[in-house]
C-alpha cells in the first residue's frame, strides 16, 4: 500500500506539474502583439424564396399570359418551368417587354388616329341620300337597314364597313335621321341619313 500511495503521489506530483507546464505554455501562446490580426465571420444569406418570373401562357388561379409575378421557388422549380409556363425574369427580358409594350401602344395609337380621319371623312361627306318607294304621306314601304347604309358608302366613298358597327334608328318614313358608325372602341362617328320618297 505504501508503494502504491507514494506512486499515487509522484503520479498527482508529475501531472500537476505537467498541468502547470502546460498552462504556462498556454499564457505563453495566447498573448498576442499588439497588432492584431482579426478574423471577421460572416453570416451567410438565406436562400431565396421567391422567385420573379414572367408567365408564358395563362395559369388557373395564378395569373395571365405576360404578366410578372413572385412565386414560391419550389413552385417555380417543379411545376412552372418543366411544363413550360413560365421564366425567370432577366434584364434582357424586362428589356424586350418594354420594347414590345411600347410596340404595341403604338400600334394601337396608329389605329385609333386612322379611326379618326375615317370618323372624319364620314362626318364631313354631309347627308347620305337615301330612295325608297313612297307610302301614303311620310311612310316608306319597307327601312331603312344597316346594310343599306353600307352599300350607299361603298358606292360613293369607296370604304368597305362593316355592318355590326353600324347603329341606326328604326327608319320607316321619309327625313332625316342620324347613323352611328363605331369605327374605333373609342371613336364613333356620327352620319346624317336623307330619307326620300322617289
Amino acid at each position: 500500500m505504501a508503494v502504491s500511495s507514494s506512486a499515487a503521489a509522484t503520479l498527482s506530483w508529475s501531472s500537476s506539474s505537467w498541468l502547470h507546464s502546460f498552462g504556462s505554455s498556454i499564457n505563453e501562446t495566447v498573448k498576442l502583439p499588439d497588432k492584431r490580426a482579426v478574423m471577421l465571420v460572416l453570416a451567410q444569406k438565406k436562400a431565396k424564396k421567391t422567385r420573379k418570373i414572367i408567365l408564358k401562357e395563362d395559369v388557373e388561379e395564378l395569373g395571365k399570359k405576360g404578366q410578372l409575378l413572385d412565386v414560391k421557388a419550389g413552385f417555380y422549380r417543379n411545376y412552372l418551368l418543366p411544363m413550360g409556363k413560365a421564366q425567370i425574369v432577366t434584364p434582357v427580358l424586362l428589356k424586350e417587354m418594354k420594347l414590345e409594350e411600347e410596340r404595341i401602344e403604338a400600334e394601337k395609337k396608329r389605329v385609333k388616329e386612322e379611326a379618326q380621319q375615317l370618323a372624319q371623312i364620314f362626318e364631313t361627306v354631309g347627308a347620305f341620300k337615301v330612295k325608297r318607294k313612297g307610302g301614303k304621306g311620310k311612310l316608306i314601304f319597307g327601312s331603312v337597314t344597316a346594310q343599306d347604309l353600307v352599300d350607299i358608302i361603298k358606292a360613293q366613298l369607296q370604304r368597305d364597313v362593316d355592318k355590326r358597327i353600324v347603329s341606326l334608328p328604326e327608319i320607316r318614313e321619309t327625313g332625316e335621321y342620324v347613323a352611328e358608325l363605331k369605327v374605333h372602341p373609342e371613336v364613333t362617328a356620327r352620319v346624317k341619313l336623307n330619307v326620300f320618297a322617289n
